[in-house]
Formats: C-alpha cells, sequence, structure tokens
C-alpha cells in the first residue's frame, strides 16, 4: 500500500537528502558502501547521516509553532546550528510553561 500524503518530516528535506536516504536503503544501511557510492570517507557519509537525523528529529518537533517553525527553517538553511537551534526551542518553551523537549 502506497502512502497517500508525504510525512511533513520527510517534505521538509532537499532532494539530495531524499536520494541519500534512498541510496542509504538499497545499500542496506551499510555507511562503507554508501561512502564507495559517493566517492568520500566513511567519516564524511556518518556526518551526513547525523545531519539528516537532526533534520529529521527537528523537524518533528512542534511543526505547529510559528516561531519553532522559524528556528526550524533557519537550522535547516544553515543560517542556524542544529544544537544552537534546540537550546532556542527549549528555552522558548519554558518561557511558554509547556516544559521542557
Amino acid at each position: 500500500m502506497a502512502i497517500d500524503v508525504v510525512p511533513d518530516w520527510m517534505a521538509d528535506l532537499e532532494e539530495e537528502d531524499v536520494t541519500f536516504l534512498k541510496n542509504f536503503l538499497l545499500c542496506s544501511g551499510s555507511l562503507k558502501e554508501i561512502a564507495g557510492l559517493y566517492g568520500v570517507t566513511y567519516p564524511t557519509v556518518r556526518l551526513r547521516l547525523d545531519r539528516l537525523i537532526q533534520k529529521v528529529r527537528l523537524g518533528d518537533e512542534h511543526a505547529g509553532d510559528p516561531f519553532i517553525a522559524l528556528i526550524k527553517r533557519l537550522a535547516l538553511n544553515d543560517k542556524l546550528d542544529f544544537d544552537t537551534a534546540k537550546l532556542l526551542i527549549t528555552a522558548y518553551k519554558k518561557q511558554k510553561g509547556d516544559g521542557e523537549t
């Protein structure tokens, strides 16, 4: 059964990220194979995968809040690093009284 709607976390990814995910799946999750496919080192692939994981996690968190959506967009567009984005979101939630992430 095919999905009818693309999940928000996936819709926020760039085409290059989706292609990486597809290749990752086709290589059965082997970072060594992915490194060979892209002609880069294993640590480079590991870093890219870690960054993609951060994008997905950040995309899942608080998508409905406009301020948090702005922080997310800044992080996804490399205007803000992911650790800083998480700190801002946590501080914002505390200020609003929503608790921790």
